[in-house]
């Protein structure tokens, strides 16, 4: 029972970061938009780097290098595609959707993410409370600078601070499922974990290339665009510092 508190603990630790949002609430709607291309870009380089840094390679590592981790990312990728089809098919038949599609795909992917946070959660203090320490403040680190990513992008598709903070919490809350799911039947989840990842990164290198970076080549201004580039690369260096230290 000591050991399922723990799990619960670090599990709504990880969650409560992607309330980060927050302090996006705090600033004027001006000044959000002047910046918002910015966010985008460091959105855009927080999620490929994700993908190739931290998702991907934690997969393999659990399949043991396994090539077909690399089918079901690519996998990832068509699912992504399609489901943004359903939706603009579904939503924005009739014209511009008020809400990018990208918004809804953003949340399903921060979800699986988040599922299998969960199930790592409680893998690790099923071998040890230590590990499981270790493993959770690892886990919280590398949430942050995503979870603002996140936030950036359901900002810029048109939804509302507090939906986005809203959608973007409930998307955390999947972490308890993981965390619930492979302490029951920790026999069958915790032989998914890779497959899972593998998902999750190419659904977010989906959402980087054919969404976001899209968008930032729209920017005709030389400063602008090497202000964007530098947002990006901030995106990627915080996800990969972040690594490096508690990977």
């Amino acid at each position: 029972m000591q050991v399922l508190l723990w799990i619960l603990l670090f599990t709504f630790l990880s969650s409560v970061i992607s309330l980060v949002g927050v302090f996006f609430l705090s600033l004027r709607k001006k000044t959000l938009n002047k910046y918002m291309t910015n966010l985008v870009s460091f959105a855009a380089g927080a999620l490929m780097a994700a993908a190739f840094l931290e998702l991907l390679p934690e997969s393999l590592e659990l399949s043991d290098n396994n090539p077909a981790i690399l089918a079901y990312t690519l996998a990832g990728v068509l699912i992504f595609f399609v489901i943004e089809q359903f939706l603009l098919w579904s939503h924005c038949h009739h014209g511009a959707c008020e809400v990018h599609t990208f918004s809804y795909l953003i949340l399903i992917g921060d979800a699986v993410h988040n599922f299998v946070d969960g199930v790592i959660i409680t893998a690790s203090f099923l071998v040890s409370v230590p590990a499981g320490l270790t493993t959770g403040l690892a886990i919280i680190f590398h949430e942050l600078p995503q979870e603002i990513g996140d936030f950036s992008v359901l900002l810029f598709s048109g939804l509302s601070r507090a939906r986005a903070l809203t959608y973007n919490f409930l998307s955390a809350l999947t972490a308890f499922a993981g965390a619930l799911l492979a302490f029951y039947f920790k026999d069958f989840l915790l032989g998914t974990n890779q497959y899972l990842l593998a998902l999750a990164a190419g659904g977010f290198i989906y959402i980087a290339s054919a969404d976001l970076l899209p968008e930032l080549h729209k920017e005709r201004i030389p400063v602008r665009s090497l202000a964007q580039f530098a947002s990006l690369l901030v995106g990627v260096l915080l996800i990969w510092g972040v690594g490096v230290v508690f990977g």
